[in-house]
């Protein structure tokens, strides 16, 4: 997208990026000091109307989510933003916090007007240290404009926003686990229903939304809900479960390519446009073997699917999770996929919070497989009960409380079905290269 037309990075590159002085300057609140005159049922439907959808991971449609909430509860009703963005190789969250945190704040007093919420936490993931003090100064000056706490700018709204930072979980990023965190507990996912709208923090109704989505929010307040859906991909008319994928996202590529960044993109570019045009090419002239679409539980496209749409139903369509966070990670063609599955497998047996015993155990014996593989005692019987554990956990199979087991599972399930030959290759020259008379004197 051209600079002139950029909502979410518009003003990142500015001097003055992170100062109410200069966010005033830009425009910045007349949406939420327009939003005080409407009733929280007007601003809902606004968001609704729009079609967006969560940028966290899901894809649901968000102002949706709000309209769960109980009509008739006296309150308080809760509002925790999802900034733990624990997903690898993701970062588009910190570079919105760190650069701009006024449209975040800006877009969360819009959803809380939305949703009646008079109180909100920034649930921050700890190492986000800048992020952290950026954010508290902007509240201060919100505070100190009047913009926040009692009857804001004279009307009968009030609203508190807290930064609570987080232990560095992945789990974090569930949103019931999110909650038990907030609440001071292990962040154990909780059984559901009941769902966080009906009981969620502190036991009351409770919103759970992403950065990114609520800094959407605030420009379709500002530019309207045709400019929002004159970006992206309409819904498939032949598929009524499709919402769309309407308005801008925050693309990022990492790995293997000459330019990693973020770019704010139209939602639908492909795998291919975002890693030639954005990413600058897969680096030292190799090629892509596979592209991880939006952070490691997406799972993986190979190179013959990069032509696929990077909206909020193409990655399904090649047997990918979805489009997840859109932090795509590309792997070239000299990288072996048995150690990139390894370190997926591990890292995922290191952040399953341990509750479920399918996914403790699951993710703990695939990293242990792997790890034979790798050391040369595998066999090919082990591609076969790789799948068949992969295929025994996660929400889909209804053995989980929450989805990291689906995600730590999906990239197994992927490389066994795109890269199996990969693997039996590995293991046959692994086995064929050893010391027959070695391996005999190390079995003794």
């Amino acid at each position: 997208m051209a600079d002139s037309d950029l909502a979410l990075l518009a003003r990142i590159n500015k001097p003055d990026s992170q100062s109410l002085v200069g966010y005033l300057a830009d425009g910045g609140y007349e949406s939420f000091k327009k939003a005080l005159s409407m009733s929280p049922n007007e601003v809902t439907d606004l968001v609704k109307n729009s079609g967006l959808r969560g940028r966290g991971g899901a894809g649901f449609p968000c102002g949706l989510k709000w309209t769960f909430l109980p009509k008739d509860h006296p309150g308080p009703i809760y509002m925790c933003v999802n900034a733990d963005e624990s997903e690898p190789g993701t970062f588009n969250n910190r570079i919105l916090m760190e650069m701009d945190p006024h449209q975040l704040l800006g877009g969360i007093m819009l959803a809380c007007r939305g949703t009646r919420a008079t109180t909100a936490y920034i649930y921050l993931r700890y190492e986000y240290g800048r992020s952290f003090r950026t954010l508290e100064k902007a509240i201060a000056e919100c505070y100190a404009q009047g913009l926040l706490g009692k009857n804001i700018q004279g009307t009968d709204f009030s609203l508190d926003i807290y930064v609570h930072r987080g232990a560095a979980a992945y789990i974090c990023g569930e949103e019931t686990g999110l909650i038990e965190s907030l609440e001071g507990k292990r962040a154990w996912p909780r059984v559901k229903p009941p769902f966080p709208a009906i009981e969620g923090a502190f036991r009351k109704p409770t919103v759970v939304n992403n950065v990114e989505t609520l800094c959407c929010v605030k420009h379709i307040f500002d530019r309207g809900i045709s400019w929002f859906q004159s970006i992206g991909v309409p819904p498939d008319p032949n598929n009524p479960r499709d919402a769309g994928s309407y308005g801008p996202k925050l693309y990022q590529a990492s790995g293997h390519v000459n330019r990693p960044g973020c770019w704010e993109l139209p939602l639908g570019v492909t795998a291919r446009e975002l890693i030639e045009e954005q990413a600058g090419g897969v680096w030292k002239g190799r090629q892509a073997k596979a592209v991880i679409p939006g952070g490691l539980s997406t799972g993986f496209m190979t190179h013959a699917e990069l032509d696929t749409p990077l909206d909020f139903n193409g990655p399904g369509k090649v047997g990918c999770l979805g489009l997840g966070t859109a932090a795509a990670v590309i792997i070239d063609d000299q990288t072996s996929m048995v150690d990139v599955l390894y370190n997926s497998c591990r890292f995922f047996a290191h952040e399953s919070c341990g509750q479920c015993t399918p996914c403790r155990e699951g993710t703990t014996w695939m990293t242990k497989i792997l790890h034979r593989i790798r050391t040369g005692h595998g066999a090919l019987r082990d591609l076969d009960l790789l799948k068949e554990v992969a295929d025994s956990m996660g929400i889909m199979p209804g053995t989980t409380i929450c989805g990291l087991a689906d995600g730590a599972a999906w990239p197994v399930k992927n490389a066994m079905q795109k890269f199996r030959p990969e693997f039996e290759d590995y293991i046959q020259k692994k086995l064929t290269s050893q010391d027959p008379i070695r391996e005999l004197v190390g079995t003794h």
